[in-house]
C-alpha cells in the first residue's frame, strides 16, 4: 500500500511531505516495507474494528493504572495502537551515539563528586554546578571519589529534526521512567492488536532485562552478613510513574517500597516487616536524589532518614543520588565540548533544546489518523561488557504539553525495532547469587502492606454486610401499611443501619418505615454509604496492585466499575424503577464481593496477604454480628415482655443469613439456646461469631507463628461467646435471660473493637511487643 492507499487520505499533503524525512516514506513517496506491511494491517481490519481496538486499549489502560479509583492517583496515559518502527541500523546508531553520551556523562558526574578537576580547569563554571539543585553536597568526597560506576542506567529523549537527523532533547540520570510502561505497552498493545504483528521481525525486550538482573546482582555489596534484599523506592501511587515502577519490580523481582516502608539502623538499610528488619543490598531509586535523605538533604518527605550516611559497602544505591546533576541545562550544553577531554571523542549526537520542525507520525484519532510530531526515549543499562540498549523504547506526542515526561499522562506509542535476525538470547551475567534458604512464612510481607490487606478485607466484609442489611430494611420499607411488629422490626433495623453507618440515625430515628424507606434509596445512590464503601475497596486494591494477581486485579476493577455503573443508574427521583434499580444495584455489590472473596480464597498462598485479608474478614464480621445481635435480642418490649425476644431471635436469625440451617435443624420452633448456640458458639456456622473469632484466632496463631501474639485475645472472646450461651441454658428462664444479653453483646462488639486497634498497634505500626502486651491485658 503507497502512500495515497486507502488510509493515507486522512493524512494531509503537507504533513505527508513532512512524514518523508523520518522512517516511514521512502524517498520516493511510498511506503517504506515495515510501514507498508503494518498500513495493509490497518487497512485489513478496518475503521470500525480499528477504532474499537483504540478504546479497548483504554479500557485496559484505566483498569491497569488508577484512572477513576483513587483521588490524587496518576491517570493511565493512552496507548496508541499504532507503533512507531525503526530500522535495526538506525536503532543501532542510536544506541552508540547515546551510550557514548552516557559515557561522558557518567565521566563528568565522577569528577564534580571527586576530584572536580573541571572546575579548577576552569572547564567548568562553578555556579552551574554549586548554584544547581541537583549538585548535593553530602555526596561530594574530594579525597575519596565515588565508587564506580555512577550511572547504572540511562535514557534520553529524542526527536527528529527537518534534515532527518535524531538530537537529544533530555537526559535522564535516575531510575529509568517510562521503561516499565514500554514494557506494559508491548504486552499490551500484542494482546490488544495481534494482527499488527505478523509478518514483523520485531526484537523482544527479555535480554534488556536479564541485562539489569545481572547489573543488580553486580552491584549487591560484598559486606551483608546475610543474603539482602532488592527494593525499587518510590513516592507512591500519586506519581505518574508509579504504574511503571510496579511493572519493573515485578520484572526485577523486587520489592515496591516508599519512604515509610525502611529505616537506617546501624549503618545499615532494613525493610520493616512482620518479622522485624530484613536488610537491603541494592536500592533502585525511584524518587529524585534531592529528596532521598530529609535528614541531610531536607528536601522532601519521600526518602529515609540517615540513608546518605550508609556506606557504599553496605548498600548500592542506583543511580547515584547525585546524578541528577547531569540534567542541569548549563551542564547538558557543556558536554560537547567536555566530551573529547573526558573520552577522547566528539560526541556523535548532538543536544538540543528544542527541535524546530519535527518529523512526524501518524496518531489514530477516532477512526482517522492525524499526523503528529513525537518525542522518542530510549534506554540504556551497564552491563560488564559496555553499554546495552533495550531494542525498543517509549514514544510521546510531542504536542501534548505533557510530553515532557513520559511518566506523565501523554498519548504514547509502542516503539519496534526491526531486525532480520534476532539476536541470540542473553541471561543474566554471573554474580555472587547465595543459596536460598526454603521459607515459607510470610516474614518478607511489609507492614504497610499488611495494613493495606487488613483494611481490604475489612472494607470487602463491610461492604457485602451493608448491601445484604439494606436488602433486609428494604423489604421492611416497603410495606405501606406497617402492622406494630413491622414497625418494632423497624425500630432495630435503624439500629442495625446506623450502627454500619448507613443512615443518619437523628434523620430515621422514630419516623418509622415511611422515613427509613426515604432514607435506604440514599444509602444506596451515587454518594450514598455503598458508594463510599466502594470507593474504600478500589482505593486500597489499586494500593495492593503490585501483591494481587493480574487476573484478580482486572475481575476486580471490571466488577469495580459494574457496580458504580448501577449505583449510577438509581433515579430516586423515580418511584416507578426505584426498587428495582437499588435491587440491581446491590445484587452488583454482593456480586462483587463474593467474586473477590472467591478468588481470595482459591487464589491466594496462605501467607501474609491472605492470612491480614482474612483477619479483616473475621474482625469486621465478629463485630457486626455482635452489634447486631445485641439490637435484635433488644426487641422493643422485650424487657417488660420475654416472650417478645421471639421476634428478635427470629430477626437474629434472618440478619445473620442463618434461617435455612436453623429451620432444617430445629424445624419451625423458635427458642433462644438454639438460635443463641446457631449464632453465638456453632463453629461450624460462617455466619454466626464463634466462626469468625475461631477464624480470626487462627489467623492470629499464623501471624506470629509460634511468638507470643492476639490470638489468645481472640480466644478469650470466644469464651466470652460461650459462656452467654451456658448462661442461657442454665437460666430457669431462657427469654428473660436473652433479654438481658445485650450489654455483654455490645461489650464484645466494642471487644472486638479494641482487638483490631491491638492489631494495627501490634503489626502495623510496629510497637514493642511489651508494650501491645500490656494494652491487651
Amino acid at each position: 500500500m503507497g502512500a495515497t492507499g486507502p488510509l493515507a487520505k486522512h493524512l494531509p499533503t503537507g504533513q505527508l511531505r513532512r512524514m518523508s524525512l523520518d522512517e516511514m516514506v521512502d524517498g520516493q513517496g511510498g511506503l517504506r516495507p515495515p510501514w507498508r506491511r503494518l498500513m495493509s494491517a490497518i487497512a485489513e481490519l478496518g475503521r470500525d474494528v480499528l477504532a474499537e481496538r483504540a478504546a479497548r486499549l483504554e479500557r485496559l489502560a484505566a483498569e491497569a493504572g488508577a484512572t477513576g479509583m483513587i483521588q490524587g492517583a496518576a491517570t493511565a496515559p493512552p496507548l496508541d495502537p499504532l507503533p512507531l518502527i525503526l530500522g535495526g541500523a538506525e536503532f543501532a546508531a542510536l544506541a552508540d551515539g547515546l551510550a557514548q553520551r552516557a559515557s561522558v556523562i557518567e565521566a563528568m558526574l565522577a569528577d564534580l563528586y571527586g576530584p572536580q578537576t573541571l572546575l579548577a580547569d576552569g572547564a567548568l563554571p562553578p555556579e552551574a554546578v554549586f548554584a544547581d539543585p541537583g549538585f548535593l553536597r553530602p555526596c561530594h568526597h574530594l579525597d575519596q571519589p565515588p565508587p564506580a560506576p555512577l550511572l547504572r542506567w540511562y535514557a534520553a529523549d529524542l526527536a527528529r529534526g527537518a534534515d532527518g537527523s535524531f538530537a537529544v532533547l533530555a537526559d535522564h540520570t535516575g531510575l529509568p521512567d517510562g521503561l516499565g510502561q514500554a514494557i506494559d505497552n508491548r504486552r499490551t498493545l500484542g494482546r490488544t492488536v495481534p494482527e499488527l504483528f505478523a509478518g514483523q521481525p520485531i526484537a523482544a525486550h527479555d535480554g534488556f532485562l536479564d541485562a539489569m538482573l545481572g547489573i543488580i546482582r553486580e552491584a549487591m555489596p560484598p559486606a551483608t552478613t546475610e543474603p539482602a534484599g532488592v527494593a525499587l523506592l518510590t513516592r507512591g501511587h500519586a506519581d505518574p510513574a508509579w504504574f511503571g515502577q510496579l511493572v519493573l519490580a515485578r520484572e526485577l523481582s523486587c520489592a515496591l517500597v516508599e519512604g515509610g516502608d525502611l529505616t537506617v539502623r546501624e549503618g545499615a538499610l532494613f525493610l520493616k516487616t512482620l518479622r522485624g528488619l530484613q536488610p537491603i543490598g541494592v536500592l533502585l531509586r525511584g524518587v529524585p536524589g534531592a529528596a532521598l535523605d530529609p535528614l541531610q538533604l531536607a528536601a522532601g518527605t519521600e526518602g529515609v532518614a540517615g540513608l546518605l550516611a550508609v556506606p557504599p559497602e553496605r548498600l548500592a544505591i542506583l543511580n547515584h543520588p547525585g546524578a541528577a546533576l547531569a540534567e542541569a541545562a548549563g551542564l547538558r550544553a557543556a558536554l560537547p565540548a567536555l566530551a573529547p577531554r573526558l573520552i577522547g571523542a566528539p560526541l556523535r549526537l548532538a543536544g538540543a533544546a528544542t527541535v524546530a520542525e519535527p518529523a512526524t507520525v501518524p496518531w489514530l484519532a477516532g477512526e482517522t489518523l492525524e499526523a503528529e510530531p513525537y518525542r522518542l526515549r530510549l534506554f540504556l543499562a551497564r552491563t560488564h561488557d559496555g553499554w546495552r540498549a533495550l531494542r525498543g523504547g517509549l514514544a510521546r506526542r510531542m504536542a501534548d504539553p505533557a510530553a515532557t515526561s513520559a511518566a506523565a499522562p501523554a498519548a504514547m506509542k509502542d516503539v519496534w525495532v526491526l531486525s532480520e535476525t534476532e539476536a541470540a538470547a542473553e541471561g543474566a551475567a554471573a554474580g555472587r547469587v547465595p543459596r536460598l534458604a526454603i521459607r515459607r512464612d510470610a516474614g518478607a510481607l511489609p507492614s504497610r502492606v499488611a495494613d493495606n490487606f487488613f483494611w481490604f478485607g475489612r472494607y470487602l466484609e463491610r461492604l457485602e454486610a451493608g448491601a445484604f442489611l439494606l436488602r433486609v430494611a428494604l423489604i421492611r420499607a416497603a410495606s405501606p401499611a406497617p402492622t406494630p411488629h413491622e414497625a418494632a422490626e423497624t425500630e432495630v433495623l435503624i439500629d442495625c443501619l446506623t450502627h454500619a453507618g448507613l443512615v443518619d440515625a437523628e434523620r430515621v430515628r422514630g419516623l418509622g418505615p415511611a422515613r427509613l424507606a426515604q432514607a435506604l434509596p440514599e444509602a444506596a445512590a451515587r454518594q450514598g454509604a455503598i458508594s463510599r464503601g466502594l470507593a474504600e475497596v478500589s482505593r486500597l486494591i489499586f494500593l495492593l496492585r503490585d501483591r494481587l494477581t493480574a487476573q484478580m486485579h482486572l475481575l476486580a476493577t471490571t466488577g469495580l466499575r459494574e457496580a458504580r455503573a448501577a449505583l449510577a443508574r438509581i433515579d430516586t427521583r423515580n418511584e416507578t424503577t426505584l426498587l428495582e434499580r437499588i435491587g440491581q444495584a446491590l445484587s452488583a455489590v454482593q456480586a462483587l464481593s463474593a467474586m473477590l472473596s472467591g478468588l481470595a480464597a482459591e487464589n491466594m498462598v496462605r501467607g501474609g496477604g491472605w492470612l491480614f485479608l482474612d483477619l479483616g474478614r473475621r474482625v469486621e464480621r465478629a463485630g457486626a454480628i455482635a452489634a447486631q445481635l445485641a439490637a435484635a435480642l433488644a426487641f422493643p418490649g422485650a424487657a417488660r415482655q420475654p416472650a417478645r425476644v421471639e421476634h428478635g431471635l427470629r430477626l437474629a436469625l434472618e440478619l445473620c443469613d442463618s434461617t435455612i440451617t436453623y429451620r432444617a435443624r430445629y424445624l419451625a420452633l423458635v427458642q433462644p439456646g438454639p438460635v443463641l448456640d446457631l449464632l453465638l458458639a456453632d463453629p461450624d456456622n460462617p455466619r454466626g461469631l464463634a466462626f469468625q473469632l475461631a477464624g480470626a484466632e487462627a489467623d492470629l496463631a499464623a501471624i506470629a507463628a509460634g511468638e507470643s501474639g492476639l490470638a489468645p485475645i481472640a480466644a478469650s472472646l470466644r469464651a466470652e461467646a460461650g459462656a452467654m450461651l451456658g448462661g442461657i441454658a442454665a437460666a430457669a428462664d431462657p427469654a428473660a435471660a436473652a433479654a438481658a444479653l445485650p450489654p455483654r453483646l455490645r461489650a464484645l462488639a466494642e471487644a472486638v473493637g479494641q482487638l483490631s486497634d491491638q492489631i494495627t498497634r501490634r503489626y502495623f505500626a510496629l510497637l514493642a511487643a511489651s508494650l501491645t502486651d500490656g494494652m491487651a491485658a
